[in-house]
């Protein structure tokens, strides 16, 4: 880029950013970050960056919004980490539940290790059956589960009746499912990525990361995501 190593934290910057509320409505709201001395000391681009949440009866549509402000052209990576409380789940209890997923035919996914790493070859995605998951603690003993080629739109966080108490759509080319393991966490996350960590053994630049988005001067990437209850 400029001669200059940059070291982005990991999940990236935006997340302990200070946003902007740009405008509020009864069912809208929009939040906008631009990139600054402060944001230029991990990532060397011009840019604004801006989130709105849209109300849909039981529906939220998460907009991302990512224009280019610079003179060349930008790479960047985004994605959410929304987290789910599993249904039916004692305090304290062991972690049991049910995703049902919109693909029910053999899937890969990427090789993930214990240390949170993965390569960029595929695998069996053994836990899924028919696009069911009966996730326990145990599903999450090689971290997240990180299904890519757009193999799945829809994930629904199922209760003990069978029925969706959330329901997360989206488009990204991947979609990891996460939990912590060991920890009897109450949670699980189903979180949309434009984009991945380093693999293991990565070191190229940057701009040359698997799954990277590119943009020209001025132009301008959009992308959605929504999460149902009930």
């Amino acid at each position: 880029m400029d001669g200059k190593e940059y070291h982005l934290p990991r999940h990236g910057f935006a997340r302990d950013a200070v946003f902007t509320l740009i405008s509020q409505s009864e069912r809208k709201v929009t939040f906008a970050l631009e990139s600054s001395e402060k944001t230029k000391e991990v990532y060397p681009y011009d840019f604004t960056l801006s989130v709105s949440y849209v109300l849909d009866g039981n529906t939220i549509g998460v907009i991302w919004h990512v224009h280019n402000t610079d003179t060349r052209e930008i790479h960047f990576q985004i994605g959410g980490h929304p987290a789910f409380n599993v249904p039916d789940m004692k305090p304290g209890a062991d972690q049991q539940g049910r995703i049902r997923l919109d693909n029910t035919d053999p899937m890969d996914a990427l090789h993930s290790y214990p240390d949170s790493s993965h390569e960029m070859d595929e695998v069996p995605f053994i836990e899924a059956e028919d696009g069911m998951i009966e996730f326990t603690d145990n599903t999450w003993r090689n971290d997240s589960i990180k299904v890519h080629k757009c193999q799945l739109h829809r994930a629904e966080l199922l209760n003990k009746a069978g029925e969706p108490e959330v329901t997360v759509e989206f488009r990204t080319p991947v979609v990891a499912l996460w939990s912590p393991y060991g920890k009897q966490a109450p949670f699980v996350c189903i979180e949309p990525w434009y984009g991945i960590g380093d693999p293991r053994g990565f070191d190229g630049e940057f701009k040359d990361k698997p799954l990277m988005n590119h943009l020209q001067p001025g132009a301008s990437f959009m992308s959605k995501y929504t999460i149902t209850i009930g």
